[in-house]
C-alpha cells in the first residue's frame, strides 16, 4: 500500500478513506471524532443557546461539505452514494447547519454517520486490532452501540419535534428522560408528548427500543463467544475454549492471549 503522498489526489483520499496506512487510520478515526464532538456539540447547545451557535453550525457544515463533496469524488458509484440512506441524511445534515432556518437541530443524524464508521469492515478490523478489549467483546459493544444509536436518535426527534409547542420538553435532558421511560415502559405520566406525531413518536419508541434492549441483554446474559472466521464453513462465533467448529467439526486454532 502506497501512502498517501504518492499518486494524483484523487488516488490520496481514496487511500485516506479506505486504505490501511497509518495516515488513512489516523484520518478516520480523525473523522470518527470529528462526528462524535459534532453530535456532543448539538446536544450542548440545546442547553445552553450560546450567541455563536450559527456560526460554528456554518463552519461545521463547511467541514461537512468538503468531507461529502471529497468522498463523492472518489465514490465508484456516486449516484448511489447520493441516493442511498447515509448520503440523504448526510445532505440533510449539511443543509441543516448552513442553513438552520430550514432544518435547524437536524445534525443528530451525524449519529447515523457514527454507526456506519464503527460498523464498517475497515473500521472494525482496526478496532479489533488496536483493542484487544473490543476484540473479546464485540458483539456486546455492538449490541450496546444499536441501542445508544437508536435512544440518542428518538431522543433527538422527541425534542426537535416538541420543544417549540410542549413546555415540558426543554432540552436533550427533558426528551432523552421521556424516551428511556417509554422504553423501559415505566410510563410515569409526568412528562407526555403532544399531538398524534407525538404518540407515534412514543409508541415507535416502545416497539423498537424494548426490542433492541432485551437483544442487547440476551446478548450480555448468553454464554461468551469469539469472533473467528473457520476456514471451511466461515462460522464466526464459537465459544471461547472451542477445539472443534461446531457447524463442519473442522479443529480451529483460536488466537488465545492467555489468562491475566
Amino acid at each position: 500500500m502506497t501512502a498517501p503522498s504518492s499518486g494524483s489526489l484523487r488516488d490520496r483520499l481514496r487511500i485516506l478513506y479506505d486504505g490501511e496506512a497509518p495516515a488513512s487510520i489516523r484520518f478516520r478515526y480523525g473523522l470518527l471524532i470529528f462526528d462524535l464532538a459534532t453530535i456532543a456539540f448539538v446536544i450542548a447547545s440545546s442547553f445552553l443557546h450560546w450567541p455563536a451557535t450559527e456560526y460554528i453550525d456554518a463552519v461545521i457544515g463547511v467541514l461537512l461539505l468538503v468531507d461529502f463533496l471529497a468522498r463523492l469524488w472518489i465514490a465508484k458509484r456516486r449516484v448511489r452514494m447520493v441516493t442511498g440512506i447515509y448520503g440523504i441524511i448526510d445532505i440533510v445534515v449539511i443543509v441543516s447547519m448552513l442553513a438552520p432556518i430550514v432544518g435547524e437541530g437536524l445534525a443528530f443524524l451525524r449519529v447515523a454517520r457514527v454507526l456506519r464508521l464503527l460498523r464498517s469492515y475497515t473500521m472494525v478490523k482496526r478496532l479489533r486490532q488496536d483493542f484487544p478489549w473490543f476484540r473479546t467483546n464485540e458483539q456486546i459493544v455492538m449490541s450496546a452501540l444499536n441501542l445508544a444509536v437508536f435512544i440518542f436518535i428518538m431522543t433527538a426527534l422527541v425534542y426537535e419535534t416538541q420543544h417549540v409547542s410542549n413546555p415540558e420538553i426543554n432540552n436533550y435532558a427533558d426528551a432523552l428522560y421521556f424516551t428511556v421511560t417509554a422504553l423501559t415502559t415505566t410510563g410515569f405520566g409526568d412528562v407526555v408528548l403532544r399531538g398524534t406525531g407525538g404518540r407515534m413518536i412514543a409508541v415507535v419508541i416502545m416497539i423498537f427500543g424494548v426490542s433492541l434492549f432485551l437483544r442487547l441483554i440476551q446478548v450480555m446474559l448468553r454464554p461468551d463467544k469469539v469472533y473467528f472466521q473457520c476456514p471451511d464453513c466461515g462460522l464466526t462465533r464459537h465459544d471461547r475454549d472451542a477445539v472443534h467448529c461446531k457447524a463442519c467439526g473442522r479443529i480451529l486454532n483460536i488466537p488465545d492471549e492467555g489468562q491475566v
